[in-house]
């Protein structure tokens, strides 16, 4: 990609690569979904990946606003992500219980974290461009992974790392 000549152009590179970083994460949520046992985690990364579809569209959409081609741009932040989260979770990690389910939600919250600045940047750049209706979409984006991201906090804090710690 040759270097950006303004701000729009940033703007619609971060959400190409939103996309990607969406895609990637939705990817391995749906393999290690299955190897979580505790019963309101699993239910979190079944829900994170509708999310994920919803936030994906809201891209899209966006994408399209700005007269750019619809297409994604591979997020390398997101894949030495998911490389770690495979590495701990699927690769090296226990095999099932209580002390995966410690592993996945550390490694979901670096992947949400990630998002979470990524989706808030890109609003701050739509502010900047005077795009307040994506601006609005990417704040309410942003809310959202946040939200997910506190309840696994929450859910670590009085269930899973609780559990693993009477491994």
């Amino acid at each position: 990609m040759p270097a950006p000549e303004d701000l729009k152009e940033i703007y619609t590179d971060e959400l190409k690569d939103l996309w990607s970083a969406n895609d990637q994460m939705k990817r391995l949520l749906k393999k290690i979904t299955s190897k979580a046992s505790d019963a309101a985690l699993k239910d979190m990364l079944a829900q994170s990946q509708a999310g994920i579809e919803k936030h994906t569209d809201v891209l899209k959409e966006l994408i399209a606003g700005q007269d750019e081609k619809v297409s994604k741009e591979h997020c390398k932040g997101m894949e030495g992500l998911v490389t770690e989260a495979t590495k701990h979770i699927v690769e090296e990690g226990p095999k099932k219980g209580p002390l995966l389910d410690v592993m996945i939600v550390a490694q979901y919250q670096r992947m949400t974290h990630y998002g979470i600045a990524g989706f808030g940047t890109a609003a701050a750049y739509a502010k900047a461009l005077g795009l307040k209706d994506d601006n609005k979409k990417l704040r309410d984006a942003t809310k959202e992974i946040y939200g997910g991201d506190e309840f696994m906090t929450k859910l670590a804090e009085t269930s899973v790392n609780l559990q693993a710690e009477a491994v």
